[in-house]
């Protein structure tokens, strides 16, 4: 093998890439442990001189450049290696002047195809702090890094091929209420897209991307699973009348759980009020500075919040206890366990069946007399269609919560990253079914 050969496969550059020399500057550390810096001057051939950075199209000769440019490679053992060479600009029809395109580095960016394409392979496997102590960069480096790897990745591939029936939903990535919306694709569970904000604008982005990949394919979107926020409802009959619209099951029942919570703690606080359902017992918050501790029915209370919100066969015995102890004393609270349970229940039966029991639930609660459960049978009402939807096709959004789980921490291994972008490429890079590769290897 020729020494050019072999410094190619060493440098990780193809045969796009003439070396022209090497250097090596030799370094020994207190301890007697021996570096250095490798530096390799480098140019692209003739055929790949000429072309721009940014787009890759051949473009005329503008002027030499700023000065020589360094780009960090893959170490050799423990020696860095850099690669090294002119960076004049050409004048772009499309771009206008700009530094030219070198075949071992990505537009802008300071680090080799390699590296880049090993440092994102790492991101999805490893620590932050093994990325960053073996490739010796800053954390924020890695999330640019991933960043471009994303975007080349997005550009040879079709995320929306195929696309039939989607998930919706937003997920919390940061304090102050920053959130970002995901599409799950139902049928391979895979995260195919996502964007900062949770509103009419940011949806709208998707299917605006969704119809620029191929037109009519929002057309070819048959089922929409979401969790029944309107701006996601909006959004969806707009853009896409003909597609089935399925309510989660998991967030339907969630309502009638939150509906359950308002009466609980009604139960709790009219028990405490009532005479004998408070005593003081030492210091406290309350008046002339006692703690006012619950005592009677207030007290068999305590504790009762997930008895009521368990199913019921995962129950413990003493959780049976309380609630038998629940539809003795407080007919109230217990009839509205009792819809929640009904409400639940509609979600386990055939089709034909769940219209009849949603429709009986509705009129159950609409007579019932606990005014959060008549204003939940309102909400039903209003999304009867996409409940009963979502029973026929068995749609939810199980594969969505997956995903939103799988973000949430993606979102702790991604603090430190400078802007939302660098999250959004990682967990698609994670979740997208397009994991990077060690390079070299298929």
């Amino acid at each position: 093998m020729r020494d050019a050969s072999l410094w190619r496969a060493l440098l990780g550059v193809d045969a796009a890439a003439v070396i022209e020399g090497v250097e090596f500057n030799q370094d020994t550390d207190a301890d007697g442990s021996v570096g250095g810096v490798l530096v390799a001057h480098v140019r692209p051939r003739r055929a790949k001189r000429g072309r721009c950075g940014v787009c890759g199209a051949p473009s005329s000769w503008y002027d030499p450049g700023e000065d020589r440019r360094r780009w960090r490679a893959l170490d050799l053992g423990v020696i860095q290696v850099y690669l090294e060479a002119d960076s004049p600009r050409v004048r772009c029809a499309v771009h206008g002047p700009t530094v030219r395109q070198v075949p071992w580095a990505r537009h802008g960016a300071g680090h080799t195809r390699a590296f880049d394409q090993q440092v994102a392979w790492l991101a999805t496997q490893c620590s932050k702090s093994a990325v960053t102590q073996l490739m010796r960069i800053a954390w924020r480096t890695v999330g640019s890094i991933i960043t471009r790897v994303w975007a080349d990745t997005a550009a040879g591939i079709d995320q929306f091929a195929g696309l039939r029936r989607i998930g919706i939903d937003e997920v919390s990535y940061k304090r102050g209420h920053k959130y970002l919306t995901v599409v799950v694709d139902h049928d391979t569970g895979r995260l195919i897209w996502a964007q900062p904000g949770r509103d009419r604008e940011t949806l709208g982005r998707f299917f605006d991307a969704l119809e620029e990949s191929s037109p009519g394919r929002c057309a070819q979107i048959t089922h929409v699973s979401a969790d029944g926020a309107q701006w996601i409802s909006d959004v969806v009959a707009q853009r896409c009348p003909q597609a089935v619209r399925c309510a989660d099951p998991f967030h339907v029942v969630g309502w009638a759980t939150e509906a359950l919570d308002v009466e609980r703690r009604a139960a709790w606080n009219n028990a405490r009020r009532a005479p004998g359902g408070t005593y003081g017992n030492g210091p406290g918050h309350g008046p002339q500075g006692r703690r006012h501790d619950a005592t009677g029915r207030a007290r068999g209370l305590k504790r009762a919040r997930y008895a009521l919100w368990k199913n019921p066969e995962n129950l413990t015995t003493r959780q049976r206890a309380k609630l038998e102890w629940i539809a003795k004393t407080d007919p109230r609270l217990h009839r509205a366990y009792l819809l929640k349970e009904g409400l639940r229940v509609v979600f386990q039966l055939p089709y034909d069946q769940a219209c009849e029991a949603l429709d009986a639930w509705i009129a159950w609660a609409r007579r019932c007399r606990l005014p959060s459960f008549v204003e939940l049978q309102r909400r039903i009402t209003k999304h009867r269609t996409s409940i009963l939807a979502a029973i026929e096709h068995g749609l939810s959004n199980g594969r969505i919560e997956s995903i939103n789980t799988k973000i949430r921490l993606i979102t702790r291994v991604a603090f430190g990253f400078r802007s939302p972008e660098a999250l959004i490429a990682l967990a698609m890079l994670n979740l997208g079914g397009h994991r990077p590769t060690l390079p070299g290897r298929t």
